[in-house]
């Protein structure tokens, strides 16, 4: 039951918002509160908001109330982020429509379009968007812009922060402004006086300290998703433009954006790439040195785990398994849009790292098969650790950025890190041309021992990431809950406070999205860590990621792929634990619409699955086991006794039937109506043309 302000809540939305969109119920608050991050907050209120009216009415009344509100769109963050124990908002479905403007040289994006679909939309003039993450076929517009996404080929120079030409955002107070708009622009202005007047005054303290001012700067010589886009206060001058980039990589804690314009870069035609093998990490990172000044268009470091992640692959080559420990790889790419440019660009890049010595000969490629196995090497390190890991833990995907010079350094620091604390499956790989590497590893967060190993390894990355090499965090994933206890320590405290001003400009009484990148808390990253119980060998690699979603054609209806296997596992904990028997009640009340009976099991989810899972098997293998329980039986029952069964079917239609001559159609259909009524829906509506019983066909006779 809701407590008084949250039903009150609910009440008041429910005159202009679909009840139907207000969910509060056990099943659909988990699967919906559930992102792809290693922490889990059930929502009390699930709000699937269609259009930036809703949204205006859901903050005025959560303001009139005192209840903190979530937004969210795909979930695909990784860093808890997207959840909530209060209101989460998700604005996917309803927020899909997009403009091309400027001769296309803009694109015009609601917050819930795929990154992939953007792309897509553009594709036919050789455009796209610039942030290019690894998710972009799953993740949404509104989360790649709030967590200032980049990716492979988009560095620094083409992230979401670069590229962002407007906005429109919903305030805490439910204005609205859309910086392409000078009407909206002038009348914000006026009404929000002492809001710009607190923007203007932080730039000032920054450019007055000359020393905050270049620290901020060097800062973001690299990629940096640590905090707030504080960049901005000495990038621009004017207190719009400076609005409009703290926005980006903001984490949905400031506002609610209602769309974003981007400006489109090239989409190169031609494209070539190769998997550079040198005998050294040392080697790779002193090419990467040379590589950034070369035509270039992505350099993407993989170190020998990685490697042999993949050197069974039937297209990997036979060398692979005879790499020498040390080895490490860089996956070199270039693009042009005519041929002969881009021939001529590896030319280039071969005159750059001439003096490194590779272990093997390498050529650039540009036929498919090779192609494509030479990025499935980067790519598949993912699914490696995830399919590989032991059932119950979690993939923790870390995401740090160290000063190009200091990379080869940091790289073997971290792997003599993993080793001290005994995170064998630990794989090293990223965007070396930006310094940006991610570190893949399980963790079993089940039992305090593990707990702790996880919270020792943390604090001494931290040490190594910022004392040690002057390196950022967080560089593209974003801050969200498990990097907000170290923002300071990054930062050091006059940028914090600056960052604590922001919120409290934006949300004075940190109501939007609290505990998200500005939180006191210094253990806020050990609590509310995601139980991963065991509930089907089909599905027990899950990483509840949502690249599936996109996908599955129930989603938006009942359930995605990723819900479903939220849901299962859920009831499987509650089975086991049998420590709230009701809310397992509750929870399996609706479990066989919601998770069995809308699923298509057609296994599209398969196909985006960095695991391979096709949760459309596990739900046959559900069905199966759920015919010898509960309401199955009597499924099964009537499969074994037909004859009976359509005989008894037979004399109700006839009855029915009968009523009907009797009656007629207009009384039949109020009788019908009442009963359906006063059953709540378990008597069906009858309709006139539900046909009579038919005779019993008579088998003994003959041809």
């Amino acid at each position: 039951m809701l407590a008084p302000n949250y039903q009150n809540f609910k009440d008041a939305l429910s005159r202009s918002i679909d009840s139907k969109r207000i969910l509060d119920n056990p099943l659909q608050t988990l699967a919906y509160g559930t992102d792809a991050s290693f922490y889990r907050l059930i929502p009390k209120i699930v709000i699937l908001a269609h259009n930036e009216t809703e949204v205006v009415e859901i903050i005025k009344q959560a303001k009139a109330l005192d209840i903190a509100l979530t937004f969210r769109a795909a979930g695909t963050s990784l860093s808890g982020q997207a959840i909530t124990d209060s209101v989460l908002v998700v604005a996917t479905h309803g927020w899909n429509s997009f403009e091309l403007l400027e001769n296309n040289q803009k694109i015009k994006l609601e917050p819930g379009i795929v990154g992939a679909r953007a792309n897509t939309y553009l594709a036919p003039h050789g455009l796209k968007i610039g942030p290019d993450p690894a998710s972009i076929g799953a993740a949404m517009i509104g989360g790649i812009v709030a967590n200032n996404a980049s990716g492979m080929c988009c560095g620094t120079a083409q992230n979401s922060y670069q590229t962002i030409a407007d906005i429109r955002i919903v305030l805490n107070d439910g204005t609205i402004l859309d910086t392409a708009d000078s009407e909206s622009v002038l009348a914000f202005k006026n009404s929000h006086t002492a809001l710009i007047q607190e923007i203007e005054s932080l730039r000032d303290t920054i450019k007055k300290d000359e020393i905050l001012y270049h620290f901020i700067k060097n800062k973001f010589k690299i990629k940096n998703t640590t905090g707030y886009s504080i960049n901005a206060l000495v990038d621009y001058q004017d207190p719009i433009e400076i609005i409009k980039h703290l926005m980006v990589g903001s984490e949905g804690t400031l506002a609610f954006i209602s769309n974003v314009t981007f400006k489109t870069v090239i989409d190169e035609k031609f494209k070539s790439c190769s998997l550079l093998i040198f005998n050294t990490i040392q080697d790779a990172c002193n090419a990467t040195i040379l590589l950034k000044s070369a035509p270039v268009a992505a350099v993407e470091l993989l170190d020998r785990d990685s490697i042999r992640s993949v050197e069974n692959d039937p297209d990997a080559p036979d060398y692979f398994k005879t790499l020498p420990e040390s080895a490490c790889a860089l996956l070199v790419e270039c693009r042009d849009n005519d041929l002969d440019n881009m021939l001529l660009k590896q030319l280039k890049i071969r005159l750059e790292i001439e003096s490194i010595p590779t272990f093997a000969e390498y050529e650039f490629t540009s036929n498919p098969k090779q192609y494509y196995f030479n990025w499935k090497a980067r790519k598949g390190l993912l699914p490696t650790v995830g399919g590989l890991r032991k059932n119950g833990t979690s993939v923790i995907i870390e995401d740090v950025a160290f000063p190009l010079i200091q990379l080869a350094d940091a790289c073997l620091a971290m792997k003599e890190l993993f080793k001290k604390h005994e995170y064998h499956d630990a794989v090293l790989f990223g965007h070396a041309l930006e310094g940006n590497l991610h570190l893949v590893f399980s963790q079993d967060f089940s039992n305090q021992n593990e707990v702790d190993r996880y919270e020792k390894l943390m604090s001494e990355l931290v040490v190594l990431v910022v004392d040690i090499f002057g390196g950022s965090l967080k560089a593209e994933h974003g801050t969200g809950r498990n990097m907000a206890p170290f923002v300071e320590k990054e930062w050091g405290n006059a940028a914090y406070e600056i960052m604590k001003r922001i919120k409290n400009i934006f949300d004075p009484h940190n109501k939007i999205n609290p505990d998200v990148l500005i939180n006191p808390d210094p253990k806020a990253h050990l609590k509310n860590l995601k139980p991963m119980p065991e509930t089907h060998a089909i599905v027990d690699k899950c990483m509840e990621c949502g690249f599936c979603e996109p996908h599955c054609v129930s989603e938006g209806l009942t359930l995605s792929p990723r819900q479903r296997i939220v849901i299962a596992r859920e009831i499987s904990r509650l089975e086991e634990s049998n420590d709230d028997p009701i809310r397992l009640a509750e929870i399996r009340k609706d479990v066989t619409y919601q998770l069995d009976e809308t699923c298509a099991t057609d296994g599209l989810c398969a196909l985006a699955c960095p695991v391979n899972i096709d949760t459309g098997k596990f739900v046959k293998t559900w069905r199966a086991n759920e015919l010898n329980s509960g309401n199955k039986k009597v499924a099964a029952y009537i499969g074994f006794h037909m004859a009976g069964t359509t005989a008894i079917l037979r004399v109700g239609l006839k009855t029915v039937s009968f009523f009907h001559s009797v009656f007629g159609t207009k009384v039949m259909t109020a009788l019908s109506n009442g009963l359906h009524f006063i059953s709540f829906g378990k008597v069906p509506n009858w309709i006139p043309e539900i046909p009579k019983g038919a005779n019993k066909i008579n088998t003994n006779l003959h041809q």
